[in-house]
């Protein structure tokens, strides 16, 4: 692989920061844009029935330095709630929930701001909206219907995501609720699909880089050849395909047929019986040999129209630029990262600044054009940066706006399930997230209640026995948590939040349905 050079001088290096110490795995995964937007973000939680599985997901968020929350609550500290809330004691019995359970929280990082919010007959809720601005809302289930029309109000007219969450007894569920069109910059896809070399359209300092590499190539000597970087390679050898054929390698025949003319050239008159570079070559051929293409993904992006809101968020605003780049050059943005390769270390230091270059080229093409959007102004480098490097795998996760009726998701998962049963394969969750959504507003429903709202929407419901069960084993928890799920539940609630606070990684679409008794869960579009 590429070789090191230790006769240079090292540069002065510098210690990692405090908070870099503090937070370096997480910053492994999210990087410092993540990070930054979990510390601007302000999470409220509405907190209802027992109370666990909502501080469990805020212990998840503060841990890894939220900005700002705020617990919205109108219980008081019973005996009840000290055996399933962790973020609890004796010293808070008769108190607020919603205070005692923010000034435990900070406990566990003082970087984060925790306020509460004791909502009741004469502190009405309304008032929470008034002045304070929300950038995610969780609330857990059973919710009075009062409170969730209030904040489904809120959430739509600004845009707000929220997601709920349901915990009683071995079961859980959690949806999320994406306003609209809800886009996605940083997916983090597969390093391997990442790769844009553009050799079919090189530009003039790559094209001059391989031609110097590869100059008399023939007579170069054995450790020179053996460290040719497998680009110049092939770019070489597509310069002498299209001389001879007059076109490039197109189709997989064309491109095997590229193949063997670039193994072809491997020296193999030496002790390893061939060149590692050339290896390299011969094996990124139908990789790298293709032309640009936009995905569906971003085809839907360029094509998508932004209401009055959406159009002067930061995103829609690049996202236009770079369409103009792609109608110009036919091409997105070059990401500029080059993959680890056989090569001499100076030479591959050339080559990734080459690409390093037209990358920072065409990141200042498309922010001049966002610099003339009169809400471009302000939008910061780095984020143009962020925005071309992921170009070609951002994506939209669209909201609940027509989703398939239940009964056609019964249908289709109940049909699953005989051939899953003939299989010995796992069933479906739905009887479980049909039974919880049956409580959402009455806790302490019996069995034969949970199967008769169900009937309302599933005719069928009573004669099926998972359903039944289902509904047998939520009725008996009567809307109690267990803490060791609700703390599970917690914790995946916490990774879709940060999902969708940094918008980086593909968030669950859109419920996702915890069964503790077998230790599964499925996700499901309802």
């Amino acid at each position: 692989m590429t070789e090191i050079v230790t006769d240079q001088t090292p540069p002065v290096l510098h210690g990692p920061s405090d908070k870099e110490k503090k937070y370096d795995r997480q910053l492994r995964l999210w990087a410092a844009s993540g990070q930054k937007a979990l510390e601007d973000a302000h999470i409220l939680l509405l907190n209802s029935g027992s109370g666990t599985v909502g501080v469990e997901t805020l212990k998840n968020l503060v841990l890894p330095g939220i900005g700002k929350f705020t617990i919205a609550d109108d219980s008081i500290v019973t005996e009840a709630d000290l055996g399933v809330n962790f973020f609890l004691d004796e010293d808070c019995l008769g108190m607020s929930r919603s205070e005692s359970c923010v000034r435990l929280l900070q406990e566990l990082n003082s970087d984060v701001e925790g306020q509460h919010y004791q909502f009741g007959r004469d502190r009405p809720l309304e008032g929470l909206f008034s002045d304070a601005t929300f950038t995610l809302i969780l609330y857990t289930l059973p919710i009075d219907s009062n409170n969730l029309t209030l904040i489904q109000k809120y959430a739509n007219e600004k845009k707000v995501p929220l997601l709920s969450i349901h915990s009683a007894g071995f079961y859980s569920y959690f949806q999320t609720h994406l306003p609209g069109s809800f886009p996605i910059v940083d997916t983090h896809p597969d390093s391997t699909a990442t790769t844009d070399l553009r050799l079919l359209t090189p530009w003039p300092e790559l094209s001059e880089f391989a031609q110097s590499v590869t100059k008399d190539i023939e007579n170069q000597s054995a450790h020179d050849h053996g460290h040719i970087p497998y680009l110049a390679i092939l770019l070489h050898h597509l310069a002498r395909w299209q001389s001879e054929h007059g076109a490039l390698p197109s189709t997989y025949k064309e491109k095997t047929a590229f193949r063997n003319f670039v193994s072809a050239s491997t020296r193999t008159d030496n002790a390893e019986g061939g060149e590692e570079n050339f290896e390299e070559a011969v094996a990124a051929v139908l990789k790298t040999i293709s032309s640009p293409h936009l995905s569906g993904a971003v085809k839907e992006v360029f094509d998508y129209k932004p209401d009055e809101v959406e159009s002067v968020s930061s995103f829609w605003i690049i996202a236009e630029a770079i369409k103009t780049f792609y109608s110009k050059h036919n091409a997105l943005p070059l990401p500029g990262s080059v993959p680890d390769m056989k090569a001499q270390s100076t030479i591959y230091v050339q080559l990734q600044n080459i690409y390093k270059s037209k990358a920072r080229q065409d990141v200042l093409e498309v922010l001049e054009t966002v610099r003339v959007h009169p809400g471009g102004k302000d939008i910061p480098v780095t984020e143009v940066e962020i925005f071309c490097k992921n170009a070609a795998f951002i994506k939209l996760i669209h909201g609940k706006t027509s989703p398939a009726s239940i009964v056609e998701i019964a249908d289709k998962e109940f049909e699953s399930d005989d051939i899953a049963a003939l299989a010995m394969m796992p069933l479906s969750l739905l009887p479980i997230y049909l039974s919880l959504n049956a409580t959402s507003h009455v806790p302490s429903a019996s069995s034969s209640e949970i199967v008769a709202t169900i009937s309302k929407i599933i005719p069928s419901a009573s004669s099926n026995p998972r359903i039944v069960k289902a509904a047998e084993e939520v009725a008996r928890a009567k809307g109690g948590e267990l803490h060791n799920i609700s703390s599970l539940t917690g914790g995946m609630v916490a990774q879709e939040v940060i999902k969708i606070v940094t918008q980086q990684y593909i968030p669950i679409d859109n419920t996702c349905v915890f069964d503790g008794i077998t230790s599964r869960t499925q996700v499901l579009r309802v």
